[in-house]
């Protein structure tokens, strides 16, 4: 009979073992509760997100198989290894369930049907709203706010469509427009004949439309000769020689794009910037996805703003050089 005493377990590898089933579990938890919570959104997301919680899923179905079939003890080098690979597995889930976008509502999914003076095109990177009649020589260009759903925007911007110009609103990946700077060249491409553009954004895609517009406004053809942002505002300081005209509509309730956030960027463009402010609106009324995290408490109603932010734009538009 052997006289060696019995090993004591090992408290880490036990306890890594539960880590690594509970980990894969949480992660089929949260791609299901994307899922369920915003299920249009990501339907008519950019690829790139579906993609992610599908991969995810399917790593973390195997990753969870394995982890009870199977129990891994470790040592040494390795088990620092799979601690990182757990901790990182921790962050890009908690990373893929921030990145789930907000689904649009109405009256934006009723503005995305065609009809005798609007043509509406889906794809899985654009929205273009194409006018019936020969349309303007001016085109739009959108970037939405971060993680909202590019369909909650083409209420507010299918006014342009019916006053004749062609709207492009652009699908980020994974919904943050830093991801999507490239798009306005492709949209740009695929009107020719369009001699100038509006650049736009909503809240982040709005700060980065303004790098959009300081990166084009100078271009030999299809410039950009204008950049609206709505609740938004540029990261750094715009040149004095940024030749596209700005308008600047925001809301006095707005939680996070404030008006004192406003007015402390004013100055990061030239004095003939065009400021608008929406009395009584809140971040969330510049699209239709509901409400937002962060954001103030409204005393209007979301059509109210929506019609003085349409009128506005439209009014601002039909100065723009063509």
């Amino acid at each position: 009979m052997s006289n060696a005493e019995p090993t004591t377990p090992d408290r880490w590898a036990t306890s890594l073992t539960w880590v690594a089933r509970i980990v894969p579990a949480v992660a089929l938890v949260v791609v299901g509760w994307c899922l369920v919570a915003e299920f249009p959104a990501i339907v008519h997301a950019h690829p790139a997100y579906p993609i992610l919680l599908a991969l995810t899923a399917v790593a973390a179905a195997l990753a969870g198989w394995r982890a009870w079939r199977s129990p891994r003890t470790s040592v040494g080098w390795r088990r620092i290894l799979r601690i990182i690979a757990l901790a990182l597995s921790i962050v890009w889930i908690a990373a893929l369930g921030w990145l789930c976008p907000l689904s649009a509502q109405e009256p934006a999914l009723a503005a995305m049907a065609s009809d005798s003076a609007v043509t509406v095109v889906e794809t899985p990177t654009q929205i273009v709203l194409t006018p019936t009649a020969t349309p303007s020589s001016l085109g739009v260009f959108f970037q939405p706010g971060a993680k909202v759903d590019a369909r909650a925007y083409a209420a507010v911007l299918r006014p342009l469509a019916e006053a004749g110009h062609v709207v492009v609103i652009t699908k980020q990946p994974l919904g943050i427009a830093f991801l999507a700077q490239d798009a306005f060249v492709n949209a740009r491409r695929m009107f020719p004949l369009t001699a100038g553009w509006v650049v736009g954004g909503h809240s982040l895609g709005g700060t980065v439309a303004a790098e959009i517009a300081d990166d084009h406004d100078q271009d030999e053809g299809a410039r950009v000769v204008g950049l609206l942002l709505y609740a938004s505002y540029p990261a750094r300081p715009m040149p004095r020689t940024l030749y596209a005209r700005v308008l600047s509509i925001s809301a006095s309730n707005d939680g996070l794009a404030t008006p004192a956030k406003i007015d402390a960027t004013k100055g990061r463009f030239s004095e003939f910037a065009v400021y608008e402010v929406i009395q009584g609106g809140v971040h969330a009324f510049f699209g239709d996805y509901g409400p937002q995290s962060g954001d103030g408490v409204a005393t209007i109603t979301r059509a109210e703003a929506q019609a003085q932010i349409v009128n506005d734009t439209l009014a601002w538009v039909a100065t723009l050089p063509r």
